[in-house]
């Protein structure tokens, strides 16, 4: 191409998909160069070279979204098609920074404004979208190359509006340097693995020893001001587009924290209550903007909490159920092309994946050799150590790397975040032969090659897992609700999916006593299916949940219960039973939790025994007192227990209330002869009445 350095790289472009529209934006681009000559030349020109028209017949014949970068920024695309792409890719990570040039001639350039920097941001995000565009569709950079380029104008940008900000800041008088906040880049920007038209999910920190605060409300006030006004900044669509969406999410305990955290608090969170799923977001977390000293001194310091040495049964389990496919080696969902999500579904991108951060975090912290926090990187690692055959290691690189490029080229086509393939025939031709594709049978034979091998590892490498459950997906990890999950909810019966769901997460999240230790959480994640089949089993499933949760919540701790249930999986399904059919017995268990202790002892389903023998049981029981405080202990513990009881043979219809009722009275009667009786053959109590 004569005094051209775009040249095309390996493989042929794309066919378009609308030849009408690909021949009607030939002519778009001649006259979009406008009355500039030395520009329309170019564009005449490059619209006429054979390498240069099967370009833009690519773009304008498959993709409305560059088709309108191109014609808006024709300087720009002459720029990267005679300099080649690397130099202008890197004047725009340069420039990102830089002040706009002033908004009308001859006006004095004191710094631009908020909405000039913005606007600054969302015309060179377009320029990068369209060069990497190029630089993927001709085949000139890997797909290594085009995540890492997306990557770092990601980080670019987002270092520039927070430097942005914290000048503003320190301007307005509230900072006396901008030392302190940080953003930890998550998921696929902490990889470098960012994709095309992609959320970012972040971390925004500050460390108040390492502020010089000098506003008049709080620290966290201002940080968490000032993480706001960052995501309004990228996020909020304008006339020029918008930077990124972003998701801050993935910070710890996201319900209920604000949107800027203190170090001190995130470690503690991690420290105490940090959960599996977490664990492996936190593979990928790196600092991208703000103070790298003190996002690299909150990784050093959580580390131990991402790779831990020693890992039992339950945390494995816990590790397994982060993305319950229940039994999908056993084909209980299907691969298919229309329709399929191919980042989600079954053999998608999420599958390659977590196949490699499991793996990850069961043996990462004995081996630090495979601490990367790339996939493929990961994927090799696992081969090198020795825990992965190498074909295994190649299919799976293979389809991640198909499986990323589809993914772009889905996205690329609107600007829209989408991994769902069309479900129309239409739809799939065009993003066949935006692929390369003659056919769109020759297409899907290739993807569901892919994700078929993929479900095969990924199933060969649960297949002596602990089994969760049958009924179908269960996901209660990360901070939304996993669709699937809901469709199995329902299908158990309960209507409220949604709440059942996140009163889960809230569990795993450690906002209850009972669920705050490691091992409450592990035991809990064993018995979630278990449980909710049970209370599914009730006439009110949603009832019996919303008691369970009331219940679950008086707990003083839970490690001693679960492991009870989870010993004792009859005892469960009483609890269950209680909660759906009960109301007044279910909060009288609330309040008496360890009646359920009682539910083991010998004879607890037998009728109830006569009357003389409650009496000589209670006898017998408070003998052991040493002193008239135990008595009564003991005889209220007795009375709770006999009181559960009881309930229990009236809801199950083996005792009358009727019965029951008298035999309660001359319980009450004997009970307080014999605390009567025990008063002055003990020593009273010199300890406070517990």
């Amino acid at each position: 191409m004569h005094g051209f350095s775009l040249v095309q790289g390996e493989g042929p472009l794309p066919q378009p998909h609308n030849r009408e529209r690909a021949d009607a934006g030939l002519e778009d681009f001649v006259r979009a160069a406008g009355a500039d000559a030395e520009l329309r030349g170019f564009a005449q020109e490059f619209a006429s070279h054979g390498d240069g028209r099967a370009l833009l017949r690519a773009i304008f014949g498959n993709s409305p979204f560059l088709s309108l970068c191109i014609l808006k920024d024709m300087g720009f695309v002459r720029d990267f098609v005679s300099q080649g792409l690397d130099k202008p890719f890197e004047a725009l990570l340069a420039g990102l920074d830089g002040p706009p040039p002033p908004s009308a001639p001859g006006q004095k350039e004191t710094g631009p404004s908020r909405k000039e920097f913005a606007a600054h941001l969302r015309r060179a995000k377009a320029r990068a979208a369209l060069l990497i565009a190029v630089a993927d569709l001709a085949g000139l950079w890997s797909l290594t190359q085009v995540t890492a380029a997306l990557s770092r104008f990601a980080e670019g940008a987002i270092g520039a509006a927070v430097e942005f900000l914290l000048a503003q800041a320190q301007a307005r008088g509230d900072l006396g340097h901008r030392g302190g906040y940080v953003i930890l880049a998550m998921g696929k920007l902490g990889a470098r693995e960012l994709n095309y038209s992609s959320d970012v999910d972040l971390i925004a920190l500050f460390d108040p020893e390492r502020i010089d605060y000098r506003g008049k409300k709080t620290v966290q006030d201002l940080f968490v001001r000032l993480t706001q006004d960052l995501v309004q900044l990228l996020q909020e669509r304008t006339e020029d587009g918008y930077v990124f969406r972003m998701d801050l999410r993935l910070r710890p305990d996201a319900g209920a924290t604000p949107v800027a955290l203190s170090t001190v608090a995130a470690e503690t969170y991690y420290e105490s209550v940090g959960q599996n799923w977490e664990r492996a977001a936190m593979i990928k977390a790196r600092q991208v903007a703000g103070d790298a000293a003190v996002g690299n001194d909150f990784l050093r310091h959580i580390a131990p909490f991402i790779w831990r040495k020693h890992l039992d049964f339950a945390a494995i389990a816990d590790i397994h159920s982060i993305k319950r496919q229940i039994d999908v080696h056993r084909g209980y969902r299907t691969v298919s092309a229309p329709g399929h999500n191919i980042k989600l579904g079954p053999g998608g991108i999420r599958e390659i994946e977590f196949f490699a951060q499991t793996q990850q975090l069961i043996a990462g912290g004995r081996d630090p050799s495979l601490r990367d926090p790339t996939t493929c990187g990961a994927i090799s690692a696992l081969r090198a150590s020795g825990r992965l055959e190498q074909s295994v290691a190649d299919e799976l690189i293979a389809a991640y790397t198909y499986l990323r490029r589809l993914e772009h080229r889905l996205q690329m086509i609107a600007d829209e975040q989408t991994q769902t393939l069309p479900q129309s025939d239409e739809g799939m031709k065009h993003v066949a032969t935006f692929m390369g594709y003659e056919s769109v049978d020759l297409f899907a034979e290739e993807l569901l090659g892919h994700m078929n091998r993929v479900r095969e590892h990924y199933g060969n490498l649960f297949e002596d897992s602990p089994t969760l459950g049958s009924q179908g997906n269960l996901v209660f990890t990360g901070t939304e609700d996993d669709p699937a999950t809901l469709e199995t909810l329902t299908g158990m019966g309960f209507r409220e999916a949604k709440t059942v769901a996140g009163a889960m997460r809230r569990w795993h999240h450690g906002r209850y006593r009972a669920t705050r230790s490691d091992r409450a959480r592990q035991l809990l994640t064993a018995l979630a299916p278990h449980l909710l089949k049970a209370l599914s089993a009730t006439a009110n499933p949603d009832a019996a949940f919303t008691k369970f949760d009331e219940f679950l919540g008086n707990l003083p701790a839970g490690v001693q219960l679960f492991s009870l249930f989870h010993s004792n999986p009859g005892l469960l399904d009483l609890v269950a039973e209680i909660m759906g059919t009960a109301p007044r017995l279910a909060e009288y268990l609330s309040r008496n939790s360890s009646s359920l202790d009682s539910v083991l002892s010998e004879g607890f389903f037998d009728p109830m025994p006569p009357k003389d023998d409650l009496a000589h049981g209670l006898s017998v029981a408070i003998g052991d007192a040493r002193d008239f405080q135990d008595v009564l202990d003991i005889a209220r513990r007795w009375n709770r227990e006999r009181v559960f009881q009881a309930g229990v043979r009236v809801l199950r219809g083996s005792a009358g209330a009727g019965s029951i009722g008298g035999l309660d009275r001359s319980r009450r009667n004997r009970h307080r002869k014999l605390v009567a009786s025990r008063r002055g053959g003990v020593r009273r109590a010199t300890r406070p009445a517990r």
